[in-house]
């Protein structure tokens, strides 16, 4: 099981604005800012839902193929991640629906962030 991720960003500010919008209808939001003077002058700061889980650090980019995939509680929540990650900048890498040859109630949506990082959320859930 995977406690927390962390992955460096080119432009601290763009990726903030972009996961704050993209996270919200997943239910994910900032929760922490680690005050700079704390590390050494790098920006990071932490999102999560009752705890930070994933992280952004404002430096060394990340680079090379990262994909990360959050749960979503309903394809509902899919939809709406999918369509708050394109407003904020995210470049479609596969729009909301089903993936019957992973399982066949596995609907995801897929967004490259302003890095060109894979971001996914799914939902394993049947439809109601």
């Amino acid at each position: 099981m995977i406690d927390h991720i962390t992955f460096g960003v080119s432009d601290f500010s763009r990726s903030v604005a972009f996961y704050d919008q993209a996270f919200a209808p997943l239910g994910v939001s900032r929760l922490w800012t680690v005050p700079p003077e704390q590390t050494g002058g790098v920006k990071v700061t932490g999102y999560g839902d009752d705890r930070p889980w994933f992280w952004l650090a404002g430096e060394e980019a990340t680079t090379g193929k990262l994909h990360i995939a959050l749960t979503a509680s309903d394809r509902a929540s899919v939809d709406a991640f999918y369509t708050a990650a394109l407003l904020a900048g995210g470049q479609d890498n596969g729009a909301p629906g089903l993936r019957p040859h992973y399982h066949p109630d596995y609907y995801g949506a897929f967004v490259l962030d302003p890095d060109g990082h894979n971001i996914e959320a799914v939902c394993h859930n049947p439809a109601l």
